[in-house]
């Protein structure tokens, strides 16, 4: 029997994921100097997250003449009406901000000769970015009170009577397991790829959209421990350049490029102009025989296709690559465009965790933000950075307040951390014990990779995948989740060769969790209100019934699936614990 070797670490806060949000929550806290803070990440922040490669704009910003009221419009039109006001509009104050900061630490905005960031867009800057999140991870690493702890992979919350202590989790290179505690916890680590079966499968499978590393692990903690998570049933399908899953929004914004089919005929209008629709206009374009579909470049200026090149060398190379191997760049050919397999991330679209203004969860003392946090879509960047401001500033407060309420001075060890570690609802013993018994059992018949297949299959043909055009009904739905079970009870079964084979286990044991969610939520939803996004076909129409949002809590290892009206204009929600 393996036995892992035993690490404790006691902090004031501790951060889990590294990316965006996770960066300049450190950043913000850094600020405090008589508290704490570890930052745990599973790869190592200088290169991990969804920025890992670079972006060539901030998505979201408040350009000349508009409000953050109007950002909050736009995301609640594109959303249909199912997000949180109060969360949109305090994200949107900062998105500025966030801009501002990014640039003092580094990041290149482009001006234009009178000094105003170029905008790209109603709502888009232009910067160069190819290096933001080294310049993000080393603004984090160099915070006198930050530690970050790379290379440690975060499995499970510690919770006692619906508060939070900690966390626990392992090296992904050494057969190390770490205890931590903490007198509050943000969670950062991103939404969850890999549910359905992808575009590209067989050796290809992990080139996608969103970075296949991010396997819903926030999510999937939440839930085991009980938090409250809200709309999962609004998946987030990316409409890209085929094949290279290159981003289409440069295109369309960069070149004024319009959505046409095989006959030239131009479909936008035609099924309207949300996120979703432009997905659904392309689907149907293609199963009513009009297809390929394409964004029209064809006869665009030489400087439009420079500036193409340039655009996506920088952010997506294999678009460009293309363009040259092929000897037609985008003025000799239209780009062909098509949508990718479903994902759950909150940075675009409701799903993650219900949270309050504070962006803390309704277990007390964890945060979210970024893509775990729900409510909010239309974050990308800078929402995700502001969101780790919010949320940081949020459990500096929640500390401070419980030091006062305990009279112990800050940054002392916290008396609920080693002592009450027998009594915590998940234990630290039972994880170690779990951890090992993966690494000391035997080999099994099937790999974490043949239960993937098998899960991302289940999904793609039961549960809306690309296979069935983003479609379900409430049978196949209920046969997903009977097989989605199965495969989880298999997944007990795994034997780790080693500490890399451990983490594989983990992640697929964290997308099996999501998937239970996803299937119960998209069951719940009785009509099609995101088409395109995915498509009901035992409701096929939008209800007004349904101006509500679908939550969930997981109950003696059952979720629970029930409705919350919607939180309005200059209302706000405030958990009650």
């Amino acid at each position: 029997m393996i036995s892992m070797i035993q690490r404790h670490i006691d902090t004031d806060i501790l951060i889990i994921g590294g990316g965006t949000a996770g960066c300049f929550a450190a950043i913000t806290l850094g600020k405090e100097k008589e508290i704490r803070v570890l930052l745990a990440e599973k790869a190592n922040i200088r290169r991990s997250g969804c920025l890992a490669a670079g972006v060539n704009a901030l998505n979201a910003y408040i350009t000349k003449g508009k409000t953050p009221q109007d950002y909050v419009d736009y995301a609640r039109r594109d959303a249909a009406g199912i997000v949180r006001e109060d969360l949109l509009f305090s994200m949107a104050e900062r998105l500025n901000h966030a801009a501002e900061e990014l640039e003092r630490l580094g990041v290149v905005i482009l001006k234009d000769k009178q000094g105003e960031y170029v905008a790209r867009g109603d709502r888009n800057i232009k910067i160069n970015g190819e290096n933001i999140k080294p310049v993000l991870a080393r603004a984090a690493a160099e915070q006198e009170n930050v530690t970050v702890l790379n290379h440690v992979n975060i499995t499970d919350y510690l919770v006692k009577d619906n508060r939070i202590y900690g966390a626990c989790g392992f090296d992904v290179r050494e057969e190390v397991f770490y205890e931590i505690c903490a007198g509050a916890v943000i969670c950062a680590t991103g939404g969850a790829a890999g549910l359905y079966r992808p575009g590209h499968a067989g050796f290809s499978r992990h080139k996608m959209w969103y970075p296949p590393f991010n396997t819903g692990a926030g999510y999937a903690m939440g839930i085991r421990a009980g938090a409250e998570m809200t709309t999962f049933e609004m998946r987030f399908i990316a409409l890209r350049c085929k094949d290279t899953i290159a981003p289409t929004g440069t295109i369309a914004q960069g070149a004024g490029a319009r959505q046409i089919n095989a006959y030239g005929e131009e479909y936008e209008e035609k099924y309207g102009l949300t996120t979703s629709q432009r997905v659904y206009g392309t689907v149907r374009e293609n199963k009513e025989g009009r297809g390929p579909c394409y964004l029209k470049t064809k006869g665009i200026a030489e400087k439009q296709e420079q500036d193409l090149y340039k655009a996506y060398l920088n952010m997506a190379p294999s678009q460009y690559v293309r363009w040259v191997e092929s000897g037609k760049g985008p003025a000799q050919e239209n780009v062909e465009i098509e949508g990718t397999e479903p994902y759950i991330v909150g940075g675009h679209t409701a799903s993650g965790y219900w949270v309050d203004g504070d962006r803390q969860t309704t277990i007390r003392g964890l945060f979210a933000a970024g893509d775990v946090a729900g409510g909010c879509p239309q974050k990308y960047v800078t929402g995700a950075l502001a969101e780790g401001e919010i949320a940081a500033e949020a459990a500096y407060r929640y500390i401070k307040a419980e030091e006062k309420s305990k009279e112990i001075s800050a940054g002392a060890a916290y008396p609920y951390s080693k002592a009450e570690g027998e009594s915590k609802e998940t234990s630290a013993a039972d994880k170690k014990a779990e951890y090992e018994a993966y690494l000391s059992g035997e080999e099994a018949l099937f790999t974490a990779d043949d239960l993937e297949e098998a899960m991302q299959e289940t999904m793609d043909r039961y549960a809306g995948g690309i296979g069935s055009g983003y479609g379900y009904r409430e049978s196949g739905l209920k046969t997903a989740a009977e097989k989605i079970a199965s495969i989880e009870k298999l997944s007990q079964k795994l034997h780790a060769a080693d500490m890399d084979d451990l983490l594989r286990i983990y992640e697929l044991k964290e997308r099996l969790t999501v998937c239970q969610a996803v299937i119960a939520h998209l069951s719940a939803r009785k009509e099609t209100r995101w088409r395109g996004f995915g498509e009901n076909l035992d409701y096929p129409q939008e209800d007004a019934a349904w101006e509500k949002y679908v939550n969930s809590r997981m109950e003696n290892g059952t979720i629970r699936v029930f409705e919350r009206e919607l939180v309005k204009g200059g209302a706000a929600y405030e958990h009650t614990h």
